[in-house]
Order: structure tokens, then sequence, then C-alpha cells
């Protein structure tokens, strides 16, 4: 599958510029040294599971639901790893998978332009080796952060240049054991049932749950106020008053946007009494955290996740300034909010600086790992076993409600049952999104550890296949009769030996 080369749209001379063609010419060239590098590696390895039917149904080895980075990226090292039996299904059509050109409001990535993101090891699968052949080494130097639709354009170019089996406009709607298979039901361009032996879900920065919505900002009227992830109308928002909740990249992202859209002015209601300024984990970010978060002990893993959450991730400052060149932007800090209530056509929110009134909210308030409000995980919500079901203890620190919630999982990012024999399909479904942070660290959601979060998840799920399947590789262990020797390599010389031995 990885060896077929994704092809250009076929263009007369005519439809593009020179700059365009000499794109398209160093795009090509660097896709031809990816197959060679490939094919140096005998990647992808030879299939290896034996194939599995129930009542005459194919049987999928491994769904994963999320075509976004981490979806590709671990569809990509399943295919490395010959695991070839898979699908991904993602509910966006082709090319919006993820936040890229959606909610993400943001100009560019806030992370490094050098980091090697979900390229797997293989150099020539890396942005940089994307970016530089279609527009040179001096425009890299010159290149100061990715900007985002561009990485969804090389997101784009990955799936294709690997020829990746994804299926897009399909949303999961069920999950349900049957036997010991995992049956799917499936809404949109496919439909009906499909039964896998692995589930991966790789459903991003939503994780298992959903928007995290304030309690105040529950009842008020929809038509007041937005979560930060909606699709938001910010025509719509031209001339009004607009209230954006926290100090986060999102909120400024957003309060940019409202901006830059003509909002009437925007104010950004900080509980803080002082803006974040230090980015703590991207200040200790190594091989070491990658790789040995996830050995810590529980004690550990909670104080880190803890202390970052204290002490918050600030905004990039171009994101920051992006708001604050705007001279209807306000940062009111100190101003936590007490109560959100509709009145007279408009919000009036009291605050602990008093009370404000707008004509719209936007909540940049993150999300929920709270999975009991998802339809699709009905059947299973009540039987995971998360992070307050014993693996915290009081002396670990403050009991925060969103790590809390967490799962707790085991070391292939597998879920764990809460009640031991309940549930045993969790075993077979992998949190491969932003809700294993506490368990295995930022492996499975940000854009610097994605390849090692791959690997971690593919390595235990071969070992897990390998096993179910152990009497199989035996038993063509037995049945392998294909000789190295053809028994004309050599002459016995034992009777020679025995003729002088009776001399």
């Amino acid at each position: 599958m990885f060896r077929q080369k994704a092809s250009a749209p076929t263009v007369s001379a005519t439809d593009t510029t020179p700059s365009e063609d000499k794109n398209r010419v160093g795009l090509a060239a660097l896709e031809r040294r990816l197959q060679e590098d490939l094919a140096l590696l005998e990647l992808p390895a030879k299939p290896w599971v034996p194939a599995r039917s129930f009542n005459g149904e194919a049987v999928r080895d491994v769904v994963v639901i999320g075509a976004g980075m981490c979806g590709l990226a671990a569809t990509a090292k399943l295919i490395l790893t010959g695991i070839t039996n898979v699908v991904t299904y993602d509910a966006a059509p082709e090319g919006l998978e993820g936040p890229w050109v959606t909610f993400a409001r943001m100009e560019t990535l806030r992370s490094p332009k050098s980091l090697h993101g979900p390229a797997l090891g293989l150099p020539q699968l890396t942005f940089r080796a994307w970016f530089t052949a279609q527009q040179g080494s001096e425009a890299w130097e010159a290149l100061d952060k990715i900007p985002k639709n561009m990485w969804m354009d090389y997101l784009v170019w990955y799936r294709q240049v690997l020829a990746l089996p994804i299926r897009n406009n399909v949303r999961m709607t069920g999950i349900s054991a049957v036997g010991d298979l995992i049956a799917l039901e499936l809404e949109g361009s496919e439909t009906g049932r499909v039964l896998t032996r692995r589930l991966v879900l790789a459903t991003g920065r939503s994780g298992l749950g959903g928007f995290a919505v304030p309690d105040f900002l529950q009842g008020v009227d929809r038509r007041f106020w937005s979560h930060s992830a909606d699709d938001i109308d910010f025509s719509a928002l031209q001339g009004k008053r607009v209230a954006v909740i926290g100090a986060g990249a999102s909120s400024m992202d957003n309060a940019a946007t409202a901006l830059e859209t003509g909002a009437g002015s925007v104010d950004l209601l900080i509980r803080r009494k002082e803006m974040p300024r230090i980015n703590k984990m991207t200040g200790i970010g190594s091989q070491g955290v990658v790789l040995g978060m996830q050995h810590l002990p529980d004690s550990w893993k909670w104080k880190f996740v803890d202390y970052t959450a204290s002490t918050q991730t600030p905004p990039p400052r171009a994101s920051t300034l992006r708001v604050s060149r705007h001279d209807n932007a306000r940062f009111l800090l100190d101003c936590g909010i007490v109560a959100v209530k509709e009145d007279a056509g408009e919000l009036l929110i009291e605050t602990t600086q008093g009370p404000l009134r707008y004509d719209f909210l936007i909540a940049a308030t993150g999300f929920s790992n709270d999975f009991n409000g998802r339809p699709e995980f009905s059947e299973l919500a009540s039987h995971i076993r998360s992070w307050a079901d014993g693996r915290y203890r009081p002396e670990m620190g403050t009991p925060r409600v969103n790590m809390l919630e967490a799962p707790d999982l085991g070391p292939a990012f597998e879920f764990q049952e809460r009640v031991a024999g309940e549930c045993p399909m969790l075993a077979h479904i992998h949190c491969f999104n932003d809700a294993a942070m506490l368990s295995h660290g930022k492996v499975s959601g940000d854009i610097p550890a994605v390849s090692a979060g791959a690997d971690r998840l593919v390595r235990g799920i071969a070992a897990s296949l390998f096993a179910d399947d152990v009497d199989t590789h035996f038993a063509n262990l037995i049945a392998y009769e294909n000789p190295e020797l053809l028994g004309d390599e050599w002459t016995d010389s034992t009777p020679l030996l025995k003729q002088e031995n009776a001399l």
C-alpha cells in the first residue's frame, strides 16, 4: 500500500505557473526518495496477521476513528508494521480532518517548525522535507512558524503519498461486543456494522467527551454564546460587544478573529491576576520526558500534570499581540465570572470586577473527558476505569476534576475495566488522543512526540494480536517446509569413515 506513490492531478502547461511547475518537480523527486527509503528499510513489513471472519462477515484487524494527525500517524505505523487489514474513518470531509482549517483560529502553529511530527522516523516524510522540496532551503530558513493551512496541506500530502486507507464522511454511532470482537455502527458515506479486533480512538482534543462548559453557562440560550471549538459565524459579530473567557491560546485566537472580522469591542475575561508567561513543559522537553513519563510512579505523573495546570501554558506572543494591537480590545485581569444571565436581549455577566454587558460570549474553556455524555460510548462509559477509581490518592496533590476524569490506561493506551470481567472488550480499545496525557504524557495529541506515541501504540497492538493468534503462528511454524538445503550441497562421508574404522 505504501509503495504506490500519490500522483499529482493531470494539468496542461497553461494551467500552472513556472513556480508551481518547479514545486511539482521538487515534490515528485521527494516522493521518489521516500519510496527508495521505504524499499531500503523493507517497509512496509509483510502482512502477518491471520485473516478472521465471523459468520461469513469479514473482520478488520484494526479500525481507527479519526483521520487527524494522530489518526494518520497511527494508521501509517500499523501498515508499516505489517498490520494491513486496517481502515480509518473520519466524520469530516476530506481535507477538513482535525482542527487546522476548522476551529483552530491561530495564524500559525505554536510548535517550532523543525519538529518531526508524524514522520515516524522517515526523514523524507517530515514537514521540512515537504516544504523545502517545493520552496527551497532559503525559504525554509526564512520561515518562522508554520502557517496552519500549510500544515493541513502537508497532512493531506502525507495521507496521499502513503495511500492510507481513509474513508471520510463516516461517523461512528455505537460500540458493542460481539464475542471477542468489537462491533461498530457507522452512519454517513458508509453505513451499517463493521467488526474489528482492535479499535483506536484518535479523536483529538475532544478526547472521549466534548466541550467543557462552565456551570454558569448552563441554561443560557445558545444564541448568546459559543464554545471556541464551535463553527462560529464571526461576520455576525460585526459591531457587537464580545466577551471571551480565558487567557489561553484559544482565547487569543478567537478574540483576534472576532476583532479582525469587525467586532465592536472584545474583552478577555481573565480570572488570574497575572497573565501566564512561561511554558514550563516546553522548557523541559526531551526524549527523557517523551519516553520516561509513562513509567513514572503515579504520584510523579500527577505532580507534573498538576503543576503545569496550576502554572498554565501561556498563549504565544504573536497570538497575544494579534489581539492587543486592536484599540477596541481589553484584557480584564482578576475578572472571574460569578454568573451569566440573559437580560433585555443581551448578556449580563456578573464578575469579580462588577457587572458587564455583552452581546455575545465565546467560551474558550477547553474539553472534558466525561464520556458519559457521548451516545456512541454509552455501552462503555460506566465500565471505563478513570483515575478517580482508586488510582488518585489525596496525598498526590490537588484533586482536579479534569484529571480525575482521565481514563486509567494500560501500557498500549488500552482502557481498563472499573470492575474486572464486566467489559473485557475495553482491553482492545485504545485511547490514542488527548485524554491519554495523564497516563502516557503528551504523546497522543501534540506535534512534538506523536511519532513516539504511534510507535508505543502499535507495538502494543502488534504484541496483543500475535499473542491472540499464537496457536496459528505455531501451526504455521510446524507447517513451514520450504527447504534451505536441497540435499545436493554435500556428500555424506559417514560410510567411508565406517570402512576406514573396520580396517
